[in-house]
């Protein structure tokens, strides 16, 4: 990225980065709720677009972003192509990747009550992975995602939690799949209730119960059928159907692609309604014997949904972010809802965009235009290159990703999913206000610690547009 320094910038430089001379250089106001710097205009998208010169100027078409997207699957090995998948796969690889996923370092859990989770229990769920019971050569399968479904780090929907009455973040949950993923089969448990399974961006383990088995050219003819919607709201909801419960108010994440039929003859219900106000929808369904099988289910027309992806532009980045404003956090995408690197990966997953999963993965992705940060980056250069951030970039701290949405005040403001804020206050005390939900705040006040703000714990600045070699 091309880095130039605002005169604004000059004071923050000539004093160094501190809460004393920040607040001094450039005070934010302090609302009520107790985010520094936002009050209620701030929480719309409007305002953030009024900003901008040229928003709905497209950044990539979708020419350069299929190229995008076919470049991080080659590079990026995070994001699994299964069409690559040989028919047999090598017992010791599929070994391999179930330990590195389904391994814990015997420290402590807990439940949801506070009880340490017994060693004993937890050793089971290691015997559980059957890896006695994988062969020399696995026999690949394939399946389509029927209901949103946990990826686990082991085959148990048990919630274990690192302190006592920490119940937000299960260690256990690594991800959610939505209705319509391909995935690969390759193993089973010891008691037969979960798989092992590659989905495009993550291998973990999912309940059996959500997946329907099928041949390579059923699951892959679903995934690239057409005509198709794409869902560009938070989330929407399939109609409710006592005729077909299984895609009875089925919940589809932005971004997901949904084949529908345009030619559905309008004198014939679906379920035991009529289809002229909603969308006829393809959906899989698991049969009894855990086959592949296929049905329609209506989707209410005026839900947020269009024919084909959005156009990668800054008013979508920006607009698309903000139906998220409020989500409460779900680590791991629990609670029906998303993390930070869920979060922002599905904003730009609503515009054909793809992105590894998790955020360590995300921060070093060999094929975005990325800016590295590291022990020996000093204050200056880091403050250059936030002065130099565009909306929809990526900041990058351990653990954590911000997406940009404009400036104000002087300086950048981010919008993320986040659990919590730390800022010094006008008394120059540390204070911290809880969040746990998608919110805005400013980007430079917020501490990782006493000494450290989240500048300084920056590790990448990653900017959705292909990298130059």
């Amino acid at each position: 990225m091309r880095i130039l320094i605002p005169a604004a910038l000059a004071l923050f430089l000539a004093v160094g980065w501190t809460p004393l001379a920040a607040r001094a250089a450039n005070p934010l106001p302090m609302p009520a709720h107790g985010v520094i710097g936002v009050e209620a205009p701030q929480l719309t998208p409007q305002f953030w677009l009024d900003r901008l010169a040229h928003p709905d100027q497209v950044i990539m078409d979708r020419q350069a972003i299929a190229t995008y997207d076919a470049r991080v699957t080659k590079l990026d090995p995070e994001v699994y192509d299964l069409h690559d998948l040989p028919a047999k796969l090598d017992g010791k690889t599929l070994k391999s990747w179930i330990e590195h996923r389904s391994h814990w370092a015997r420290h402590a859990f807990y439940d949801v009550h506070g009880q340490a989770v017994p060693r004993a229990r937890l050793d089971g769920f290691v015997h559980d992975l059957a890896l006695d019971r994988i062969p020399a050569q696995v026999n690949v399968q394939y399946g389509l995602v029927a209901h949103r479904a946990a990826l686990r780090t082991f085959p148990t929907m048990l919630r274990v939690f690192s302190e006592p009455g920490e119940t937000d973040i299960d260690r256990f949950q690594e991800t959610a799949l939505v209705p319509g993923t391909p995935v690969a089969v390759l193993h089973e448990s010891r008691d037969g209730e979960w798989y092992f399974v590659e989905s495009p961006r993550y291998r973990a383990w999912v309940e059996k119960k959500y997946v329907a088995i099928g041949d390579a050219r059923e699951v892959f003819g679903y995934t690239d059928k057409a005509p198709y919607r794409v869902v560009t709201g938070a989330s929407v909801r399939t109609v409710f159907t006592p005729e077909q419960p299984a895609v009875s108010q089925l919940q589809l994440d932005m971004g997901t692609r949904v084949p529908f039929d345009p030619d559905w003859p309008a004198d014939q219900p679906v379920n035991g309604e009529g289809p002229d106000a909603a969308w006829v929808l393809e959906l899989p369904v698991r049969n009894p014997d855990g086959s592949l099988g296929f049905t329609h289910a209506l989707l209410q027309r005026n839900t947020d949904t269009q024919a084909g992806y959005l156009d990668l532009t800054r008013a979508n980045i920006i607009r698309q972010a903000f139906k998220f404003l409020g989500e409460r956090y779900g680590w791991g995408d629990a609670y029906d809802g998303r993390d930070c690197s869920g979060f922002v990966s599905d904003v730009y997953r609503s515009m054909g965009i793809l992105m590894p999963r998790n955020t360590s993965a995300q921060s070093v992705s060999p094929a975005a235009d990325r800016t590295a940060f590291g022990a020996s980056t000093s204050r200056a250069e880091r403050m250059r290159a936030v002065h130099s951030l565009e909306v929809g970039d990526l900041v990058y701290i351990p653990g954590h990703v911000m997406m940009v949405i404009g400036r104000l005040h002087g300086q950048p403001y981010v919008i993320h999913d986040v659990l919590g804020a730390t800022f010094f206050g006008a008394d120059g005390k540390l204070e911290h206000v809880k969040l746990n939900e998608v919110s805005v705040t400013p980007l430079l006040p917020m501490q990782f610690n006493r000494k450290q703000t989240f500048v300084d714990r920056m590790t990448a600045i990653v900017r959705v547009r292909p990298r130059g070699d």
